[in-house]
């Protein structure tokens, strides 16, 4: 599903990625563990296509991501580790966005934001802005956002960093059911 081949990333003189290499199978869920500083969210960043490797290649999905960008982020949902989501819209509302934004329309479109916000447990607040929202809920409209589309591949960033411990748990929770569900590679 992903393949990492001789990843590097320049930033000047700093070495943020030296020469990373990796492969993640077709399910599963995997964690990328270092310190602060040890190019984590740069390598992230480049799994998704947000930012250009200096050296190396990826493959998501069989799709190379420098050469056939298009094809291969459709394989993946990116949740990057502050939630983009826009404060004054409803899930709802930013859900559609987003799926218009992936290319969905009509019928399918609707269908993919409720099969998000039931999957995430967001459907009672679906209607609220996103700014009256808790941490937590913020954090499952912002993977129920990496879940349209569809994607094969869910790429998570921190994504229980700002939680408290309950909420943390919570949202490992969610996880797991989806991968249970789903089958994707997390």
């Amino acid at each position: 599903m992903i393949q990492v081949e001789h990843l590097t990333k320049w930033y000047g003189q700093t070495h943020a990625v030296k020469d990373l290499s990796f492969e993640i199978g077709d399910t599963g869920v995997y964690g990328f563990l270092g310190p602060n500083g040890a190019g984590k969210s740069t390598t992230l960043n480049m799994l998704t296509g947000c930012l250009s490797p200096t050296e190396g290649k990826i493959t998501i999905g069989g799709f190379d991501i420098l050469e056939e960008p298009k094809q291969a982020k459709k394989c993946i949902g990116y949740l990057p580790e502050q939630p983009p989501v826009y404060m004054q819209e409803s899930p709802w509302e930013y859900l559609h966005f987003v799926g218009e934004a992936k290319g969905l329309r009509g019928k399918d479109l609707d269908e993919q934001v409720q099969d998000a916000l039931a999957k995430t447990g967001t459907e009672a607040v679906q209607n609220k802005r996103i700014g009256a929202l808790s941490k937590g809920y913020r954090q499952r409209v912002g993977i129920a956002q990496a879940l349209v589309g569809n994607p094969e591949v869910l790429i998570l960033d921190e994504p229980t960093s700002q939680l408290d411990p309950i909420a943390a748990a919570d949202f490992i929770a969610t996880l797991q059911k989806l991968n249970r569900e789903l089958g994707l590679t997390i």
